[in-house]
């Protein structure tokens, strides 16, 4: 088996108790240090892989052949759904979301799990002080 076989079944072993407990939970509550760790822990395997292999080959692999254009549109359509969701409840938290979503073009997931990490830190924040 492949190192590149083993960090491709590594992320479905951590993301597949996530999806799991997602879809049954019945009222599943976000972790802001959940998300900033899994933020921290990607930024860092991907400076690994840049500071390795170079950001050129990033434009390749989605530039390659059809299941490389085909990866490249599931990531902009599962990054504009999920900016769909965040940023009405990032606007009510008084995010500066322009900001936000430039960092997410930018970066995708990276930015897109350090803004989730912020939102759901003021969101308790405020309840904190609701219930104060």
């Amino acid at each position: 088996m492949s190192a590149y076989m083993i960090l491709f079944l590594a992320g479905a072993a951590v993301i597949g108790p996530v999806v799991l407990y997602l879809a049954f939970a019945k009222e599943p509550k976000g972790s802001a240090a959940f998300a900033a760790a899994m933020c921290g822990a990607f930024a860092g395997f991907t400076a690994v892989t840049i500071g390795t292999e170079g950001v050129l080959p990033v434009i390749e692999n989605h530039a390659n052949n059809l299941w490389g254009v085909q990866v490249w549109y599931d990531l902009l359509i599962a990054v504009s759904i999920a900016l769909l969701f965040v940023i009405p409840r990032a606007r009510a938290a008084g995010m500066n979301v322009p900001l936000w979503v430039i960092a997410v073009g930018l970066t995708a997931s990276i930015a897109l799990l350090a803004m989730v990490a912020r939102l759901f830190w003021l969101e308790h924040r405020q309840a904190a002080s609701a219930e104060a």
